[in-house]
């Protein structure tokens, strides 16, 4: 039987590598396997759909500033509530620098007070990665939202996939901003004791894997949809080139 003291040597190192394992697996099947993973899946779709608002920027060009002012307000959203949240966090630190921890009786673990300054600062530090993230993620939605209603010379494709690229950086950004408060979440638990925080690793990478994960009527519905899109783009093409 371990120690209470040593619970957080070998709970809280445990539990971070399942979320670092789950999270290396995460990135490898959007690589390998993108038909797999959600993100893969949005990112085709929001290439899609850029090529769909740019081969007409004067009739999509107000649909298109729109959605994109949605995506800003999100990262905005949550760039500020996570500014705030380490706002509380260093006033709380600040104020219970010298206060004695009142744990509960049935949190187990090391209560020292460099301890509880390491979890605060992972803690904070998992919330300015959120910051940072969501603001790059502004930078890039706002620089789409010019680019997105440029008229594009006919045959030209390079302008497109330039804009797809950027609007995909913006989301994957916004990705690891919100990823960052998933993985808050635990750390906070591990104020409780290293238990809850295991326990929260395990339940959360489990939760994750559904909502990264597709099913097969997803994959069908999606390759569906691009095909009729490329079909469609096809002839609009076509249609053109004819017209001249």
């Amino acid at each position: 039987m371990l120690k209470e003291e040593y619970l957080d040597l070998v709970l809280v190192p445990l539990g971070l590598v399942i979320m670092a394992a789950y999270h290396a697996w995460l990135v490898s099947a959007v690589f390998r396997r993108p038909k797999l993973t959600v993100i893969a899946l949005n990112a085709e779709s929001r290439r899609q759909w850029v090529f769909s608002m740019m081969t007409d920027p004067l009739k999509n060009g107000t649909l298109a500033v729109q959605t994109i002012r949605n995506n800003i307000m999100a990262s905005t959203l949550l760039a500020t509530t996570a500014i705030t949240l380490c706002s509380i966090i260093g006033v709380f630190v600040s104020n219970s620098s010298g206060a004695k921890s009142s744990a509960s009786s049935i949190v187990y673990g090391n209560k020292s007070q460099v301890l509880t300054s390491i979890k605060n600062f992972t803690i904070l530090v998992c919330f300015l990665v959120a910051f940072l993230c969501n603001v790059q993620s502004i930078r890039y939605y706002a620089h789409v939202s010019f680019l997105v209603t440029v008229p594009v010379s006919r045959g030209k494709k390079e302008h497109c996939e330039y804009v797809a690229r950027n609007l995909n950086r913006g989301s994957y950004f916004w990705s690891v901003g919100l990823r960052a408060f998933y993985i808050s979440f635990p750390l906070f638990l591990w104020t409780f004791g290293p238990i809850p925080m295991f326990l929260c690793c395990c339940l959360m990478s489990s939760v994750l894997y559904f909502l990264d994960t597709t099913t097969s009527f997803t994959r069908l519905l999606h390759s569906q949809s691009f095909r009729e899109d490329s079909e469609s783009m096809g002839g609009e093409i076509e249609s053109a080139v004819h017209s001249l």
